[in-house]
Formats: structure tokens, C-alpha cells, sequence
């Protein structure tokens, strides 16, 4: 009898291939799994350059610096390049950053501006193809199809480094663009530049939000140099060029340096940044990067992101679902900038330069996006840092004289509504960080609440309609832009000074406060069970019908005259911010039982929140561009929509969280450029993401607890302080399988639908068993707390 060999051979080739996998699936490392391009088309604004944690520095390439749509100077779908900055927003819907451009060309002609997306050949831009670019944590390389130049990147917290490979030429040149600019925010201030010797370029940018000062340094020394003023554009030139000066001061200057290079010659350049001097950078740059050795720098960074990326693991998911979680957490972590330089020192928002002593100060705050997840989750997953944003507040109080809100690089400027720097502070000493000067803080929050500042504190560094929320109770619309939003983010805002007021024992306060966080019932309209715009004399604007859309005009104020729920109005007329009345009308984070009570029963409030997910997705007229990732008229592109699934566990039916939770999260986020659903806005999208996968949601930051969601993976650890770990488990969890059954934590069956901060700290296991049918019985019976109890 015959054997054949064939058989066997088949088997174990399949068994080499199993293994190899298997082997290869063990080997990955964290910052493996991270793509940033992720987010970088439809609106996510995220950028792929080199970054750290928490930096300063965010080096990355520009495409485009015009239009809402290059917020961060990279969109996916185009094919030519403007070159490298070092300035950019993760997320944002804000055209801003950009600042110190480098840009490697080896054309035969100087071109001194970029030229156009339609016509690359005008100036310095080249065209690219996605093929031969690479991003990782901390590196970005591409091809610089029209000089044969590689181009990579990587940073430390203060300074970018850039290695050119360049062709044989006689042409190879770094062109450094100080003009550059995301947008156009310039305060009409000059920049300045000097080309110290054959190595070194040194200056200062006027940018939108205060000066950037930078040191270049050049590993080759100059052949020929120059500088440059594009403001004195001709048909015949690109501007004026200046070989061998070398200074220059004007709004769109800059500076070239030229080479013989050998093929695969490589030119390195440092860049060390600050916002507070050119000294500041120097120092920046000299301590971070003392030496040439790209590739360490490179290393190190990989493993300072391997390390913040290994906070949380997943197991028990598909290699497409690490990839979304771990780029997400990406997004999350790395969504905190730092302002200081390396010896302390900052941009105060008093306009002068103070020192931070023992602690990291943060000079931005985006906190309308923030404060709902991004904020929360780092109290979860980065301990280390919140007392350093909180200290950062409090600076910044103290700097100024004021409680700032949302804003950017420590320039004082309101931006956003409500106050909800608030929310940052009371959640983050809530949950037992208070190593800050909480009294300071407290006064300061407590007076921005009562009174409007005086000089030189100027007008509107105030809340926004705070003296007819006083007089009123609520925000007047023929006063006040975006009003319904004011009062009920003003509302849930004195809900936290509450919560940190009973903390601290001031009882009178926390029956003032408290009796204003019921203060959202004044724009409830029980006939049309919406959150509706009232004027100054109590009453509610009158409906659409069959009207025509008019703007109403009451000396520098405006507004649109009808009330439409399906209306995402612009300002500055608009009812709502950034969305309708159907997307506001949920904004009760902190008394989701008031508000059931509002429409009178729990089946009216599911019928209503039902309906919600269920309608068309089609808004009035004129939209709102950033109306991305919907689920009827759920939003999950902008943040007010985002605590909306979690309503269902107020109701009595936490079945439907799941669901929703589920939902948002399978179909919303992908991977590939396209898989964010909207910008996401300093980490906050993301963090969403992270926290939902996790199965828990902070509805009303200020409070110690989260309501429960649908785990979305098998299995979540969090690595906590002291060596502890928390464990989410979700036995039997799968696409199918989205419905708790059962739970239980550390053993003991747990049949609620919340868990509170403390209970996750101290460590340990949530399970839960997973079923593909609704257990209507589950934590039915224990729904989070509200301010009105049930």
C-alpha cells in the first residue's frame, strides 16, 4: 500500500502558517495596532504627524491652510503637500496652527510660496502618493514625489526633528516658511527671523493665538541662504528673495538654505519651540535633543507611547477592533498640550511670562468638548496628569484674576457655551485628586457665577446672559445668542458648584446652587416637549407653521424669529449650539429624573427618546456643516448628542442603552481615514469610543458614577495605581450577543445599572454574561442617581 506524502505536507504548511500568525499576533506591540490616519478624512480634523503625550510640539505635513476643511492642515483625499509644521489641533473644528513650516525641495527655480492644490508646479508644494507614507506613535515618513526627497519626522515633547534624504543635486534646498499659517488669525503683529551662522535659524511667529518663537538647527552647514518676503507677490515672482541677508521682519517672511547633495545624502534639522521666548526654545531644544541621532529619538518615542498605550488591554477582539480602540486611545491621550518649557517656564494669560514649580502647565482647554469624556477618562487612565490640568486652572486664576472657560494657549477668550471648566475641577476632586488649592478655585467659580468682572477683566470674559439668568432664571433669546443651550449648561454648571460646595461644607451655597440647577424647567415647553427659546418677557418664541424663516434684529443681537425643533441654525442667529431642539432637549446630564418627570411619564420620555433614534436624520435649514455620524436625529459627530443612548437606564429600560451604545459604536467607528464620525475635538470622540467599549459612560461629570452600556469587547483591563488592575469581562459577548444578562463584581451578583469611581479604583472584576434578547429584568430595579430622586 501507497502513502502519499501530500497530505501531511498540506497539514503542516497550514500548521507552520497557524503558528507564524499566532506568533506574529503575540509579537505586536501596542503602538502596532495605532493608525493615524484614522480620522484624517469626512471631517475627523486629526492629524498623522510625530507627537508625544502631552506635548508641546505636533509635527505633521499640510496640505491645505484655507477652509473648515483643513482645520488640521491634512485631509486624506488630496495628493500634494505644503511641507511640515509644528503647531496643529487634534480634531478641532478651529483653522488654527501651523506655525514654522520646513519644507525640502530640489527644483531648479526658488520658489518662495507653496502654490496651489490645483497647480502644485507654482511653488514648493509636491505631489505624494499614500503609498509611500507611513505613520506611526511618534514617526511620519513620505515621498516626495516631485524632488525624489524622503522626508521623515518624529518629536519629543518641545521639539521636531526632520531627516531629508535627498537625490544628487546641485539644488537641494530647506525651505522654512515662518508666514505659514493654518487660517488666518493674525493680530497684525510682525514676525522676525535671523540666520544666526551656517547652522542655525532663529525667530519668532505672530500667530493667532500669541507668538511662537522657534530655533532651527541644521546638521550640513549652509552652502548659499537667503530669506525672503512673500507679501511683494508679482505676476513675474512669488515675492521678493534676499541671498545672503540674513534678517528679516514682516508677516509672510521666511528663509531658504541651499546644498550640493550626494544621492541619499541626508540633511537633519531640529526645531526646538516655545511660547515664551527664543531663549525658551533654545533651552527647549538643547535639552530634548542634544545630539543627531534621529533614530534614537525616533525609538524613544515608541516607547513612551508603548508604555501610556499599555494602560488599557484588550483581549477577546478582532485585530480591526484593536486597531479602532488603540488608535482611539491614541487620539484620547494625546489630546492635553503642555505650554511650559523645560524649565518652567509659561505664557501667562496676563500677557506675562511666570513659572510653573512642580507641576506641568497646560495652556488649552477645549473644555465644551472635553469635559463630557475626555476629561473623566484620564482620571481613570492617567492619574499622573489630572492634578497637573487642575493646577493649570488654577494658575490661570490666579494669573488673570478670572475663571477662564473654553480656550487656547493660555489666551484669555471665551469660546463655546456654558462655564465648564467647572465640570473639570469638581470631577476631577470628586474622584479624590486635591492636590490643587481647591479654595482658590472654589471663590473663583462661585464669583464667575454671581457677578459679572469689572475692570480690567473685560465684559465678556463674563458668562454669557449671566444677568438674565439671575434676573430670569433662564437666558432670553432676544438677548442672548444660542440661549436655550446657555441656561441649560448654566444649570447643570451650578449643579457642580453644588456638588463641590456640599463637599466643602458651605451649605447656604449648595442650596443656592442646587436650586439652580433646576433651572433647565424654565425653557420646557410642555406642549411641544422641547427645550424652547423664551424671550425676556416669558414668552416662547412662536412655531415655524407654515411661516417663512426671518432673523429678528435687536441692536447687535439677532436671531432667527420662528422656533423649528429640525433648525441647526449659524451664528450668530442660531437657538441651539451647533445643533436642534431635538438634540437639546436631552441636555439634563445631572437630573435625567427631572427631566422624565418634565414629560410626565416614564413612556412618554422613551416614546419620545425612541423616536429620536428612529426619525429621518434630515435638519432644517441652514445646516450646521459638522452634522456627521447620525442615527435618526442623533448626532454623534458633536458632543451634546453623546450621553443621549444612556437615558434608556434613567427609564427602566437599560436594554435599550445596550442597544444604542452598541449601535453608535459598531457603525460609527472604523477603521481607515474615514472611520471617525465627525471631528474629534481634543480626544473627545475618541474617548467616547474608549469609554463606551468599556461599558460605562459618565452622564454628569461632578459625579462619582457611570451607567452601564454593553462591553464591547471580551475582555478590558485597566492598569490602575499601586499595581492594581479593573477588569471588564463580558462572557459570551459578540456582535449578536450585545444584551447584559447577568452581572456580577468581584463575585457578588451586581444588578445596577452604574458603578461608581471608587468601585473601579480599588480594583478588581465586573462580569457580565451576554445573551443576543433583552433581559427586561436587569438592573431595572436600581437606576443611576439624579438630583431629582426618584
Amino acid at each position: 500500500m501507497k502513502y502519499s506524502l501530500k497530505p501531511i505536507y498540506t497539514l503542516t504548511l497550514i500548521l507552520v502558517v497557524v503558528f507564524y500568525q499566532i506568533g506574529y499576533s503575540q509579537t505586536k506591540e501596542p503602538v502596532d495596532y495605532v493608525d493615524p490616519f484614522i480620522g484624517t478624512d469626512f471631517f475627523g480634523h486629526t492629524f498623522p504627524g510625530a507627537s508625544l503625550p502631552n506635548a508641546l510640539v505636533h509635527l505633521s505635513p499640510d496640505i491645505n491652510t484655507e477652509g473648515w476643511t483643513y482645520c488640521a492642515g491634512y485631509i486624506y483625499s488630496e495628493s500634494s503637500l505644503m511641507g511640515f509644521s509644528h503647531t496643529h489641533w487634534s480634531g478641532v473644528g478651529m483653522v488654527n496652527g501651523g506655525e514654522i513650516l520646513l519644507m525640502p525641495t530640489t527644483s531648479t527655480k526658488l520658489h518662495i510660496a507653496p502654490g496651489s492644490l490645483e497647480n502644485p508646479d507654482a511653488g514648493y508644494r509636491s505631489r505624494f502618493d499614500h503609498e509611500d507614507e507611513k505613520a506611526s506613535p511618534g514617526y511620519y515618513s513620505v515621498k516626495l514625489k516631485d524632488y525624489d526627497v524622503t522626508a521623515e519626522l518624529t518629536a519629543t515633547q518641545r521639539a521636531g526633528f526632520h531627516r531629508y534624504t535627498f537625490p544628487k543635486s546641485m539644488n537641494s534646498r530647506i525651505i522654512l516658511d515662518v508666514g505659514h499659517q493654518i487660517g488666518d488669525m493674525t493680530k497684525g503683529e510682525f514676525s522676525e527671523l535671523k540666520i544666526i551662522d551656517n547652522n542655525r535659524i532663529e525667530g519668532a511667529k505672530a500667530a493667532g493665538l500669541g507668538k511662537v518663537y522657534f530655533v532651527a538647527e541644521f546638521s550640513k552647514p549652509f552652502l548659499y541662504y537667503g530669506t525672503f518676503d512673500a507679501s511683494y507677490k508679482t505676476p513675474e515672482s512669488d515675492g521678493s528673495i534676499f541671498p545672503y541677508k540674513n534678517a528679516e521682519v514682516g508677516d509672510k517672511i521666511g528663509a531658504f538654505v541651499q546644498y550640493h547633495t550626494e544621492e541619499n545624502e541626508q540633511v537633519l534639522v531640529k526645531v526646538g519651540i516655545s511660547y515664551t521666548s527664543i531663549e525658551g526654545a533654545r533651552k527647549n531644544l538643547h535639552q530634548e535633543i542634544p545630539d543627531w541621532d534621529f533614530d534614537n529619538v525616533k525609538e524613544n518615542a515608541k516607547k513612551i507611547w508603548n508604555k501610556e498605550l499599555s494602560k488599557i488591554t484588550v483581549n477577546d477582539a478582532t485585530e480591526d477592533q484593536k486597531q479602532i480602540f488603540t488608535t482611539a486611545l491614541y487620539r484620547s491621550l494625546l489630546s492635553q498640550y503642555i505650554s511650559q518649557d523645560v524649565d518652567g517656564k509659561y505664557f501667562g494669560s496676563d500677557g506675562k511670562v511666570h513659572e510653573a514649580n512642580g507641576f506641568d502647565f497646560y495652556g488649552s482647554f477645549s473644555c465644551w468638548d472635553t469635559y463630557r469624556t475626555q476629561h473623566p477618562l484620564m482620571t481613570l487612565i492617567s492619574p499622573e496628569h489630572v492634578n497637573d490640568y487642575i493646577k493649570s486652572i488654577a494658575a490661570k486664576v490666579e494669573n488673570y484674576g478670572w475663571l477662564p472657560a473654553q480656550h487656547f494657549l493660555n489666551v484669555y477668550g471665551e469660546s463655546m457655551v456654558g462655564d465648564h471648566l467647572i465640570p473639570v475641577i469638581v470631577d476631577a476632586y470628586m474622584k479624590g485628586y486635591r492636590d490643587f488649592d481647591i479654595n482658590l478655585l472654589y471663590k473663583a467659580m462661585r464669583k464667575k457665577a454671581l457677578e459679572l468682572p469689572k475692570d480690567p477683566i473685560p465684559h465678556e470674559a463674563g458668562r454669557s446672559g449671566l444677568t438674565s439668568y439671575l434676573e430670569k432664571g433662564y437666558a432670553p433669546i432676544d438677548k442672548v445668542t444660542e440661549a436655550v443651550p446657555n441656561t441649560l449648561e448654566l444649570a447643570y454648571d451650578d449643579w457642580c458648584i453644588a456638588q463641590l460646595a456640599k463637599e466643602l461644607g458651605k451649605t447656604k451655597d449648595y442650596e443656592l446652587f442646587t436650586k439652580r440647577a433646576y433651572n433647565y424647567k424654565n425653557v420646557w415647553d410642555s406642549k411641544t416637549q422641547f427645550m424652547r427659546p423664551k424671550k425676556y418677557d416669558g414668552q416662547f418664541l412662536p412655531e415655524l407653521g407654515d411661516n417663512e424663516q426671518e432673523i429678528v434684529k435687536v441692536g447687535d443681537h439677532s436671531y432667527y424669529k420662528y422656533f423649528d425643533p429640525l433648525l441647526v441654525g449659524r451664528r450668530p442667529n442660531r437657538h441651539y449650539t451647533e445643533s436642534n431642539a431635538w438634540q437639546y432637549v436631552w441636555s439634563v446630564q445631572h437630573d435625567p429624573q427631572g427631566l422624565i418627570d418634565l414629560f410626565g411619564s416614564k413612556k412618554q420620555f422613551i416614546d419620545k427618546l425612541d423616536t429620536f433614534f428612529e426619525m429621518s436624520p434630515v435638519i432644517s435649514p441652514p445646516k450646521y456643516v459638522g452634522v456627521v455620524g447620525t442615527i435618526g436625529q442623533y448626532v454623534q459627530g458633536n458632543q451634546p448628542s453623546h450621553h443621549v443612548a444612556y437615558l434608556y437606564n434613567y427609564a427602566g429600560q437599560p436594554w435599550k442603552t445596550q442597544f444604542r451604545a452598541r449601535q453608535v459604536a459598531e457603525e460609527m467607528y472604523r477603521i481607515g481615514p474615514g472611520g471617525l464620525p465627525g471631528n474629534d475635538d481634543m480626544g473627545s470622540l475618541s474617548s467616547w469610543y474608549i469609554l463606551s467599549s468599556m461599558g460605562i459612560y459618565p452622564m454628569a461629570p461632578g459625579s462619582t458614577t457611570y451607567t452601564i452600556g454593553s462591553p464591547l469587547f471580551g475582555e478590558i483591563t485597566l492598569k490602575l495605581e499601586k499595581n492594581k488592575t479593573f477588569t471588564i469581562r463580558a462572557v459570551n459577548n459578540s456582535k449578536e450577543n450585545k444584551y447584559i444578562q447577568s452581572a456580577t463584581l468581584n463575585g457578588k451578583t451586581f444588578n445596577r445599572t452604574w458603578i461608581t469611581h471608587e468601585e473601579i479604583t480599588k480594583g478588581g472584576t465586573l462580569q457580565f454574561k451576554m445573551g443576543p434578547r433583552p433581559n427586561t429584568k436587569w438592573g431595572v430595579s436600581n437606576v443611576p442617581p439624579s438630583l431629582t430622586e426618584k
